[in-house]
């Protein structure tokens, strides 16, 4: 895969343009970020007060989940992908009017799920537009100039879509359990494309962002294995969930990870906030594998703290890091000269993901401490993010050059 680049055009903008719809990067992130807060902001409220959701087809949990992974992580997705292909392919994504149309879908579904439930269908309607209309934003390019191996993507997004519909099938009351398959494939699709993103990408990015030279390898052994654990994890919590099996599942792919990026490891990187995130993240992400598969073996550990461990320390670092990186690179900014707030940001979401999981474990007594403190530092870390980057996204590259 070509690095996530841009090549300034030849054509100035003016300085004092309003950039916020130039490229999907720059909507989504701000409003992935703000949503972020709000969402949150609102679940602690409802856990606090005991509030009951005015749907009774789905749970609170379940709705809560849902906003994060098919909201918040979909949001990020989307500008990712929609800065991403433009790059892989050379072709001109949504921009301009088209690119407000699609942020306005994604917008409203999560206006009526936050503030009217009760309009369920309303929201549906927005999100399944939402979904198409980005699938083939993303799709056409790839197609035109023939990139298939860009796919495997691709097929990510279709079932997150197909998932998304699966949750709104039983908030409609059409099924009883398209929550549960709707929630499972939302957490481990996000976590499944972060785990080959970043096997892309993050190796390229150590090997460009240390001081010392060093030359990082894939093993495409390690690489075939864990997605096919993956896949194979989702469907079998989707069917039998056969508990053995994803014991087993489980601790293959936390060792197989862990041994990638024990391959990935150089000194340098602690240096650099833009690739300890990263590298932090994944960890987290293998520590909710093992955290998964020793909850069908130990009783003091709960599914429910390596579903956060993916959730806030695995998403929501990995995504932090993703928008800090691609916000600085794509308006023209140097990424090896990045805000110094930056380091506030990860160590709060880090420090939220150990408040959520490990404290649970360690001090279960304060288990309702552990939620507020996690809430607290997450709302904390995304409100930064906005403020710090609230004119880096809105305003022209720094070069004078569209994007």
């Amino acid at each position: 895969m070509q690095p996530l680049t841009i090549s300034p055009p030849s054509r100035k903008v003016p300085a004092n343009q309003f950039a916020l719809f130039n490229l999907g990067f720059r909507p989504f992130f701000l409003l992935a970020a703000c949503f972020a807060v709000l969402s949150i902001g609102l679940w602690v409220w409802k856990y606090a007060t005991h509030s009951v959701l005015v749907l009774n087809t789905v749970t609170a949990s379940q709705w809560h989940a849902h906003e994060m992974l098919y909201g918040f992580a979909f949001a990020v997705i989307a500008g990712f992908l929609l800065t991403a292909v433009k790059n892989w392919t050379g072709l001109q994504t949504l921009h301009g009017r088209p690119l407000i149309g699609l942020v306005t879908c994604w917008a409203l579904a999560r206006a009526v799920m936050l503030m009217a439930p009760y309009l369920v269908a309303l929201a549906a309607a927005f999100d399944g537009l939402f979904n198409l209309w980005l699938l083939i934003a993303v799709a056409r390019p790839i197609i035109q100039v023939k990139q298939w191996r860009q796919l495997g993507v691709l097929s990510k997004v279709l079932l997150l879509s197909v998932g998304n519909l699966a949750f709104y099938s039983q908030a409609l009351g059409w099924t009883n359990q398209g929550a549960h398959a709707a929630l499972w494939m939302g957490l481990l699709l996000n976590v499944s494309l972060i785990m080959v993103m970043s096997r892309r990408i993050l190796p390229m990015f150590i090997e460009r962002g240390v001081k010392e030279q060093v030359t990082l390898k894939n093993s495409v052994w390690i690489d075939r294995l864990l997605m096919v654990c993956l896949a194979a994890l989702l469907i079998n919590i989707l069917t039998a969930n056969a508990e053995i099996l994803n014991t087993v599942l489980g601790h293959t792919i936390s060792v197989s990870a862990s041994f990638r990026l024990w391959r990935w490891h150089t000194p340098g990187i602690w240096q650099v906030p833009l690739l300890w995130s990263f590298y932090l993240g994944l960890w987290l992400i293998n520590l909710g594998f093992l955290l998964y598969a020793l909850s069908f073996l130990l009783p003091s550990i709960s599914v429910i703290l390596a579903i956060h461990c993916w959730a806030i320390g695995g998403i929501g670092v990995i995504t932090l890091a993703m928008m800090t990186r691609v916000s600085l690179g794509h308006t023209g900014r140097n990424i090896h000269n990045p805000p110094r707030s930056l380091v506030w940001i990860f160590g709060l979401v880090i420090f939220a993901t150990l408040s959520r999981v490990l404290l649970p474990i360690v001090l279960p007594d304060f288990y309702r401490l552990s939620v507020m403190l996690a809430a607290s530092t997450w709302m904390a870390a995304f409100t930064l993010f906005t403020i710090v980057y609230w004119p880096i996204l809105s305003q022209p590259r720094i070069d004078g050059t569209p994007g």
